[in-house]
């Protein structure tokens, strides 16, 4: 049953107007709405949402709830969640589209290929989230805050854009301070290792996922990065 609910999510996807998705690493092409291809390089926020707003995107954004979140929050922006599992997009998919919040759209794809979506210079802020901190070394560079990723980042990224991160993880949270301590294009514009020990240090942090409220109810403390890039010469 379990299976078949998650099939049917899948087609779902395929007719959901906010949803975009890529399969196949080897040809990093879109579909959009009816498996139609699209590119939206460059224009993502003129031909999705129809307007010039700043793209801010939730990267391994899960249920999409920071997404939905920032998205109410600020009509003025358009919000934008990657990650490769299709059932959690769906969530944030299909509530965006029944509380009609058309600033808010999904691309399901590996955080890895980025740049075949976008183009130099079109993401204004990037927010991720409880991110899997993937704590063997083996696996470092899958980190979202590795020197791998920054380099993914960097060319996308506006000039004074906005890189966040949100964790429980306090292995996550020290190799992230270390990883941009070594990146020369890297600085650090605040951390904190424990947001709600007193004024939250930007009042987006409010916003709580499912699994913040799981890991608050088990006594962790959230840690936050925020941190930018410089442009590429």
């Amino acid at each position: 049953m379990a299976r078949r609910n998650k099939l049917d999510k899948f087609a779902d996807l395929d007719g959901f107007v906010n949803v975009y998705q890529n399969f196949d690493e080897k040809n990093p092409a879109a579909s959009g709405p009816g498996g139609k291809k699209v590119d939206l390089k460059g224009h993502w926020s003129e031909g999705h949402f129809g307007n010039a707003h700043p793209l801010t995107l939730e990267l391994a954004c899960g249920r999409g709830e920071y997404s939905l979140a920032l998205g109410w929050q600020y009509p003025e922006r358009n919000f934008l969640g990657v990650d490769i599992k299709g059932a959690r997009i769906w969530q944030g998919a299909r509530k965006a589209l029944q509380e009609n919040l058309t600033n808010v759209a999904f691309l399901r794809t590996r955080i890895e290929m980025l740049d075949a979506f976008f183009a130099p210079g079109e993401i204004s802020e990037i927010w991720i989230t409880f991110p899997d901190p993937f704590p063997r070394d083996s696996k470092v560079n899958r980190r979202l805050t590795s020197p791998h990723f920054l380099q993914v980042y960097r060319p996308l990224l506006k000039h004074g854009g906005v890189i966040h991160l949100k964790t429980d993880d306090p292995g996550l949270y020290a190799y992230t301070l270390e990883s941009l301590a070594e990146t020369p294009f890297a600085h650090v514009l605040g951390h904190w290792d424990d947001i709600y020990a007193g004024e939250l240090p930007t009042p987006e942090l409010a916003f709580k996922t499912y699994y913040e409220g799981m890991h608050l109810e088990a006594g962790k403390t959230i840690k936050y990065v925020r941190f930018t890039l410089d442009p590429m010469p």
